[in-house]
């Protein structure tokens, strides 16, 4: 459903709910007689009497409101807006106002129904683009922080790549130390061994001694 037919359907809704009462209504005036509402005719006429062999004596547009004062038969005696008192036909009546009184009304209502219609659409249209924007920059720190995530964890992995070379090459570095020292002291060591044997066979030279006579 579109946000038009959204907007048709919630007003038809509204005007309906409104329009209930009105239809509903039965009003009384300020001495407590039932008000009547001529029914959507063109023009009725009106006679003097409660019956048809009264002279008609004037006529009422359709949607006038009349005051009922009592009924006889098949008319009902009404007091007019003018004042006069005049006999009219009972089915001409009706409890409710008639369409031609309602219409000014409904629309007066559809119209300020729209006007808060359109304030609502517009305060929820601008709640739905600020979460819109919200959800947006949310979604757009979330994607950073997964990239500096992702970074993170590279240079972890190139650091303990990193970690694993430099204890290979300290561990290198102490074998080729380890074997330095043993060949050092294995210099030493056969060159004393040798040296030892070597003494030994050596001639010494013999003391002269000194002759007084």
């Amino acid at each position: 459903m579109t946000k038009q037919q959204r907007r048709i359907t919630l007003l038809g809704l509204l005007i309906g709910a409104l329009a209930q009462p009105v239809q509903a209504q039965q009003a009384e005036n300020d001495e407590g007689e039932a008000e009547r509402w001529v029914t959507d005719e063109l023009t009725t006429y009106v006679r003097s009497g409660s019956t048809d062999e009264y002279r008609i004596v004037g006529r009422l547009t359709a949607g006038d409101p009349v005051t009922m004062l009592s009924v006889e038969g098949d008319y009902t005696e009404v007091r007019s807006q003018s004042g006069d008192v005049v006999w009219i036909p009972s089915d001409r009546l009706q409890d409710t106002p008639s369409a031609h009184v309602q219409l000014p009304r409904l629309e007066e209502q559809a119209s300020e129904l729209r006007s808060r219609l359109v304030e609502v659409t517009d305060t929820w249209e601008g709640r739905v683009q600020a979460l819109n924007e919200t959800l947006e920059v949310r979604e757009t720190r979330i994607a950073e922080l997964e990239d500096r995530n992702q970074q993170l964890a590279s240079e972890a992995d190139a650091s303990r790549e990193k970690a694993r070379e430099l204890e290979a090459r300290l561990n290198t570095r102490e074998n080729d130390l380890l074997m330095r020292y043993l060949m050092y002291g294995g210099g030493i060591a056969g060159g004393g061994l040798l040296v030892g044997l070597i003494v030994p066979h050596l001639p010494r030279r013999r003391r002269k001694r000194d002759r007084w006579f």
